[in-house]
């Protein structure tokens, strides 16, 4: 039985007795019959959590390898989250790190880089993967130190990547300054090395969001990469419209219904939709707003369970401001700017009974459960995916193991599978992943105009 060591301490949570911050642990699955003579490629997968917890530890890789038939190695591992991994300040600049979650990434990588080949892997064939602030991470590590390439890693696979603001050191000091309030560090001449003595267990009492600057609420997730003219050294869109990046074979996709798992379910008016937004984003001018507004009406019809009049309407603004217009973007980026043929974008429209009947539709992330095999998700899949959609579960493993192996998903695509056709300038086509009904789409001409808009005010709003 494998043993799995502690998860980071993660933004408002209580600490306890599986997480800690002794937590820089890694997992390595291999075919028991890998050997050093013959590497097989490497799939290195980032979790999410927003970047204020780790909220995917642990999945089992070994779906994955017998997807393979036993032709990949797969590691995940954790990275330090919230305070411990993002906070940022001029107290942090000359006497600690910034970044420390990205640079926990990035050692990571190099540690894979010097010693996966005793486990079978081939440190020259390395493709990250990664869910939410995991596939946000993949953005990150490609434009990081201006696009720099390090070689370590050669091809990436982004789900629902997620295009939060990135601050300045300046930007991000009010977190690092109410911290020190909170805790009672006010008086100390050395505000940095008096929450460094504090413990774990009183820190995080104190570990919670508060609003940014402008905002009225407190976001969804306070910390995260900051703008340190090192690690992160512009803002993301920026270093991909600049070229800044690593340009190398990508699969960029999202779900259908990105926002409903974040927006409020009481969502009931417009007011309430507009200040979640800007909670998230503070930068969001009035003007803005009313144009968002325009772009996403709310739909009288939409009535569901439990829940808000302006839920669904905020959660369409919301999953494509933040998930599904990023990739989306980036993706155009890739074929247009750079005339990449090894860009390809998937629209995850796999509906699961239960999801569907109370109103959450096709969520942020679900696509996770097949790509490993929803056995080895922790107990989080639907049900459906081990029954009614049982079916998509191999087509998706084998796309993906297919990419790992070859940086394109169809060469061993399943038999019968359609080509997954490259994104490009004139086709912006994408693989719709239907259970039993997988095939290609064009992106629709109202998706379209709200990606168009949604990339217009992308470096207003810091993304």
């Amino acid at each position: 039985n494998a043993q799995f060591g502690n998860t980071c301490l993660g933004t408002g949570s209580a600490a306890s007795n599986t997480s800690s911050e002794d937590c820089l642990f890694m997992n390595i699955y291999a075919p028991s019959n890998a050997t050093t003579g013959h590497p097989l490629p490497v799939y290195f997968f980032i979790q999410g959590g927003g970047f204020n917890t780790n909220s995917n530890p642990n999945y089992n890789g070994t779906g994955l390898i017998e997807a393979s038939n036993h032709n990949i190695v797969v590691v995940n591992f954790n990275y330090r989250v919230g305070p411990y991994g993002f906070l940022a300040s001029e107290e942090i600049t000359k006497g600690g790190s910034t970044n420390n979650g990205l640079k926990d990434q990035i050692k990571a990588l190099q540690w894979v880089q010097k010693n996966i080949r005793k486990f079978g892997g081939d440190p020259d064939h390395v493709v990250l993967g990664g869910a939410s602030a995991g596939a946000a991470s993949i953005p990150l590590l490609l434009t990081a130190h201006n696009g720099r390439n390090d070689g370590l890693f050669h091809a990436t696979a982004a789900e629902s990547q997620s295009f939060a603001a990135v601050r300045s050191i300046n930007e991000s000091q009010f977190m690092y300054d109410n911290l020190v309030i909170r805790t009672g560090c006010v008086d100390s001449k050395d505000t940095l090395a008096c929450l460094r003595g504090l413990n774990a267990t009183y820190l995080q009492s104190k570990n919670i969001n508060t609003p940014f600057p402008g905002a009225q609420n407190p976001p969804l997730y306070m910390y995260g990469p900051t703008l340190d003219n090192d690690v992160v050294s512009d803002l993301t869109m920026s270093a991909y419209r600049k070229g800044n990046f690593i340009k190398l074979p990508a699969i960029y996709g999202d779900d259908t219904n990105e926002g409903t798992v974040f927006v409020p379910a009481n969502t009931s008016s417009i007011g309430e939709s507009n200040t979640f937004l800007k909670d998230q984003f503070p930068l969001l001018t009035t003007p803005q707003l009313k144009q968002i507004n325009t772009l996403y009406p709310n739909n009288a019809s939409n009535v569901f369970p439990n829940s808000g009049a302006w839920w669904r309407q905020a959660s369409d603004a919301y999953g494509e401001l933040r998930y599904n217009c990023p990739g989306i973007n980036v993706s155009d980026i890739y074929a247009a700017t750079f005339s990449r043929k090894d860009i390809w974008n998937y629209h995850w429209d796999v509906i699961d009974p239960v999801a569907a009947a109370a109103g959450r539709g096709v969520t942020h992330t679900v696509e996770i459960n097949a790509i490993w095999g929803p056995e080895n998700t922790r107990g989080n899949a639907p049900v459906s995916y081990s029954t009614t959609n049982a079916a998509i579960v191999s087509v998706t493993q084998a796309y993906w193991t297919s990419f790992i192996r070859s940086f394109n998903p169809n060469t061993y695509r399943l038999k019968g599978s359609p080509v997954w056709e490259a994104w490009t300038q004139g086709q912006k086509q994408r693989l719709h992943f239907v259970t039993n009904a997988t095939a290609m789409e064009n992106v629709d001409a109202g998706q379209k105009a709200r990606c168009e808009y949604l990339s217009s005010i992308a470096l207003d709003i810091k993304q």
